[in-house]
């Protein structure tokens, strides 16, 4: 792939030079001199991180005639959803559906710590707020093109908690990436969190050992936080204090 044909997709799919960054593993201020023109001679394994970072924009898992579905990609409703299988786990985002493999134990025990300090917070607190751990169905747009499942979600308005899933654009947001999802979280899902007007959406990223906090609430902008800090959560005012030791104890460990 040629630096034209980066720089095409990169003005076609709006990425920015923290999301190439972050999707690549190479530095922000390395990408911006590689794309200005001023990187010099490029190292053949960046070149290779680079070309991953603009590899198809998303991985779609197309439903097929033995799931009963026939339609044609970027028109499946929720009501093809939910005639899939029970067995078949993937997320419809804007019409199309998205793989999902099942959760690692790596991932599962990190999901799980946020929630117990989020539920143990607002419990204690006898608060109003609800936590969710995935997998918890929420109709993001109210419309029937969108149904996904985030890792973790609060919801503290109640009428949105309906029987079957929830409606609506929750309060926050997290999700944990797997290395399949890393496109989706960053670039896919970010996009769609902000236009929902979810007001805070984390990314928990063990591989990059970074949090990614963005308060859509506020002015948008990124807090990046190491995977062992204490980080606020913006909508409790900085009242509730996440520790993220036990995770970056586990994101240290060696998973096979």
């Amino acid at each position: 792939m040629t630096i034209q044909e980066m720089k095409r997709r990169k003005q076609e799919w709006g990425y920015t030079y923290f999301q190439i960054a972050e999707l690549s593993g190479i530095p922000e201020e390395t990408v911006q001199k590689i794309f200005e023109g001023n990187g010099g001679n490029v190292d053949y394994r960046v070149w290779n991180e680079l070309e991953n970072a603009f590899r198809d924009k998303m991985v779609v898992k197309e439903a097929s005639a033995a799931y009963g579905v026939k339609r044609k990609p970027g028109s499946y409703t929720i009501e093809d959803y939910r005639s899939l299988p029970d067995d078949v786990r993937v997320e419809l985002i804007d019409g199309y559906f998205y793989d999902m493999a099942a959760p690692t134990t790596f991932h599962q025990l990190m999901a799980a710590e946020v929630h117990r300090q989020i539920a143990n917070h607002i419990i204690e607190r006898d608060g109003t707020c609800t936590p969710f751990i995935s997998p918890v169905d929420v109709q993001l747009d109210s419309d029937e093109k969108t149904m996904i499942q985030p890792d973790v979600v609060i919801v503290c308005d109640p009428k949105k908690i309906v029987r079957q899933n929830i409606m609506g654009a929750p309060d926050f947001v997290l999700e944990v990436v797997s290395p399949g999802t890393k496109r989706r979280d960053y670039i896919v899902k970010l996009a769609k969190y902000e236009q929902a007007k979810v007001r805070e959406y984390w990314i928990v990223d063990p591989y990059t050992q970074k949090v990614l906090v963005y308060f859509l609430e506020g002015e948008g902008e990124v807090a990046i936080y190491p995977i062992d800090a204490q980080i606020p959560i913006n909508i409790f005012g900085g009242e509730l204090v996440l520790d993220f030791w036990r995770i970056a104890g586990w994101a240290k460990q060696k998973w096979d």
